[in-house]
């Protein structure tokens, strides 16, 4: 079955994960195409004290051509039928942004919709999910992203082998092949070797940087990826919103994301580009970092009265300093403070509790066999809709790791009267100082991770995995009584001959 057929009415190519229809609007503008907003029955906004803006005409702009959206996620959300109950996905013309200054060019965040708008977009992506585990996608594929670590001389090797079959013009395609372009003066990879070997190869070998990922995520029909589960968590962290469907092959040590061996690369990638591909959409958290605009350490704010008071309806209170979308956890910790931290915990404007910790670690369910199960919390099936949140060496005895639901706003903030800032980081990486008074909104993201899996693959492949690289509940079994009373009796008859 192909994606063509999830829908009537669907045109012949919604199958694609990217269009090739032009457009009139200009980059920036055309990031705001690829939103999905929901109709605002509830015109209260969550309590998020923001600067906000408004830009309609934009957004008219947007619906009008959101069939040319690249993001293969929001293109199959648009068509979805809205379920008996609810209403339909539309896009909303009131946009409150972040900030004053960039407002033009920012995207509407996940933190910003009501209870019901996040609700609903949380059971858009879930369902879409679960449609696209159990049907197969047919691609046209011309242009192809490889990612691996360009400090291992083994990958790049591998590397060079991956993007010399993929130019070669037996594949029938001409694809354009991408790679980092730190490789294009690199011994190893020899890219002029490379493309001395067939002058067309000279147009269709280029390379990418962290600036074209971020403003050019479009570029790219499809990614693959040479490396360990860092290396998956890095393509993440270069596609912050768009995300092509990635392919990884496991090259790493443990591998709880990548699921296909570099041996068969050649099969692999023809079965993809010419059969089609299972995709696993994976849950992304987008972590918003919330200055605060009262002066540090006057002894006369309270964070709680700010976010959940009579204060929180003042949208001055606080200001957005990034937004990042993240696959495996955000931590907020003590960092280089000798002494732990002291952080308040809100779901849904409500107060939740203080932590006296060396820190939180916020998970989404993928992220469940990383620092989460370092730091003590639950493993997680990464089908499961939640939010992991787990103390880190918290200085109490019952703080116990506890699962929420991924339709809430969760805050992290640090109070005004700390002793200490504190320190977040996301997926380990842009490690930012959180001063008494900041915080961090943590959401479901609107881009989820789409991880190609391989044919066949099941919810059983989760379990061997935790089994095989992580020896779960692996122990010698118990011996049957039969046997046991058996070899009693035999050592009894040994003795007796003595």
């Amino acid at each position: 079955m192909e994606a063509s057929e999830m829908d009537e009415g669907s045109e012949s190519r919604s199958g694609k994960y990217y269009t090739d229809g032009e457009s009139s609007m200009s980059e920036s503008e055309h990031q705001h195409a690829l939103e999905v907003v929901f109709d605002e029955d509830n015109a209260r906004r969550r309590k998020s004290s923001l600067v906000s803006s408004e830009n309609p005409s934009l957004a008219q702009q947007a619906a009008q051509k959101r069939k040319t959206t690249p993001c293969f996620v929001h293109q199959l959300l648009g068509k979805t039928k809205p379920r008996k109950g609810q209403p339909a996905l539309a896009y909303n013309e009131d946009r409150s942004l972040d900030k004053t200054s960039e407002s033009q060019n920012q995207n509407v965040h996940s933190r910003l919709l009501t209870k019901r708008q996040l609700s609903e977009m949380a059971i858009g992506v879930r369902e879409l999910s679960k449609k696209l585990g159990s049907i197969r996608l047919k691609l046209k594929v011309k242009t192809v992203f490889l990612l691996t670590k360009a400090h291992d001389s083994d990958l790049i090797k591998l590397t060079r082998n991956i993007a010399e079959w993929l130019l070669s013009t037996e594949r029938g395609t001409e694809y354009s092949v991408y790679v980092e372009n730190t490789l294009e003066h690199n011994r190893m990879f020899d890219a002029q070797g490379l493309v001395a070997q067939d002058p067309s190869y000279q147009g269709r070998l280029k390379y990418w940087d962290n600036d074209l990922c971020r403003r050019h995520p479009h570029l790219f029909d499809f990614a693959v990826t040479l490396g360990g589960d860092g290396t998956l968590l890095y393509a993440s962290w270069l596609f912050q919103n768009i995300v092509p469907p990635v392919l990884s092959f496991a090259l790493g040590s443990l591998g709880f994301l990548t699921k296909f061996d570099y041996a068969d690369y050649r099969e692999t990638l023809s079965t993809a580009f010419d059969d089609g591909i299972t995709v696993s959409l994976r849950l992304r958290f987008e972590a918003t970092i919330m200055r605060t605009q009262t002066a540090h350490g006057d002894g006369k704010h309270d964070l709680v009265e700010e976010l959940i008071g009579d204060e929180a309806e003042n949208n001055l209170t606080h200001k957005p300093d990034g937004s990042y979308n993240i696959l495996n956890e955000i931590v907020v910790d003590r960092g280089p403070n000798p002494t732990m931290s002291s952080t308040e915990l809100f779901m849904d404007g409500k107060f939740m509790t203080s932590v006296q910790a060396d820190g939180v670690c916020v998970a989404t369910p993928t992220g469940s066999t990383a620092y989460n199960l370092a730091a003590g919390g639950s493993l997680c099936h990464p089908e499961n809709p939640v939010i992991l949140v787990t103390a880190i060496c918290a200085h109490t005895l019952s703080f116990r790791p506890v699962i929420l639901p991924d339709t809430v706003v969760l805050r992290v903030g640090v109070p005004y009267d700390a002793r200490t800032s504190s320190w977040a980081s996301f997926d380990g990486r842009e490690r930012v100082e959180l001063h008494p008074g900041d915080y961090v909104t943590i959401s479901a993201s609107r881009y989820p991770f789409a991880n190609v899996m391989p044919q066949g693959s099941s919810s059983e492949d989760w379990i061997g995995s935790i089994s095989r690289t992580l020896n779960w509940n692996s122990r010698q079994k118990q011996k049957s009584f039969k046997e046991w009373e058996q070899q009693s009796l035999d050592k009894d008859s040994e003795a007796l001959k003595k």
